[in-house]
């Protein structure tokens, strides 16, 4: 694959979505959530994806992400093509090539913190680079409190845990789903810089569902989902910016 730079940016692909439809139900109670939806997610790129409610936003990381089928279209992660694998297949490539941060934290609480970050590696059989192991685990300060099981540590804590397992394996991508949404306003903060950090020192390629404009603003650019379509994308957003377009949306939504 070939990368080059266009403004400062890569244009390597990391995740890649094209003509994405998924349909729920049929005749009269049919729903549209994803209408022929394209977008790619590069490489080394932090992408929030913004929406009113039902806008389909988190239909479409599930999607990306194989958490989810999809009616038509194709969907890439990387060179491969997420239709036509079976689901050992998919379920392979998830565990390979993606991290996942939900808004529940999702630990396990018999584990220690130090155990959960792991833990996805121990299923897969395969040992951690220790090396990057440490950073991550440095980067999200989480160094003193490996010992510590999930009911030792606050909200703030555990979802460093989660952020640091989603990172520890080296995932191609790493999908957040409302990732601050459990959390304090400082807590938050703090768990979007190990996001940010992540793209801007690790390389890593963030894709993050969100309703949050102050959280959006960490983000390098914003996809906005209207009715299952994207209607705008926001390069360098603030939170100002977003919450512009955001009130855009919202009057449009009223008068149409």
């Amino acid at each position: 694959m070939t990368t080059s730079s266009i403004a400062g940016r890569t244009t390597a692909v990391a995740a890649r979505a094209t003509d994405l439809s998924k349909i729920y139900g049929q005749g009269e109670t049919q729903v549209v959530a994803l209408d022929r939806v394209s977008v790619d997610f590069r490489q080394a790129e932090f992408t929030a994806i913004m929406g009113p409610s039902g806008s389909g936003k988190s239909t479409l990381m599930h999607c990306v992400a194989g958490l989810d089928t999809f009616s038509s279209g194709s969907v890439r992660i990387g060179e491969t093509e997420l239709g036509s694998l079976k689901d050992k297949q998919l379920t392979k490539l998830r565990r390979d090539k993606i991290g996942f941060i939900f808004q529940a934290f999702n630990l396990l609480p018999t584990l220690t913190a130090l155990e959960n970050i792991t833990l996805p590696m121990d299923i897969a059989g395969r040992k951690p680079d220790r090396q990057w192991l440490d950073s991550v685990i440095g980067m999200v300060g989480l160094s003193g409190r490996l010992g510590h099981r999930p009911s030792q540590l606050s909200g703030g804590q555990q979802q460093r845990v989660a952020v640091a397992r989603a990172l520890a394996s080296k995932p191609d991508i790493i999908f957040g789903d409302e990732p601050t949404g459990n959390l304090d306003s400082r807590s938050g903060a703090e768990v979007l810089g190990f996001l940010r950090n992540s793209v801007r020192e690790l390389g890593q390629t963030v894709v993050m569902v969100t309703h949050d404009p102050v959280a959006a603003a960490y983000a390098d650019r914003v996809v906005f989902l209207a009715d299952g379509r994207i209607v705008d994308e926001v390069y360098g957003p603030t939170a100002d910016t977003v919450l512009d377009r955001m009130k855009q949306f919202d009057a449009k939504g009223r008068t149409s």
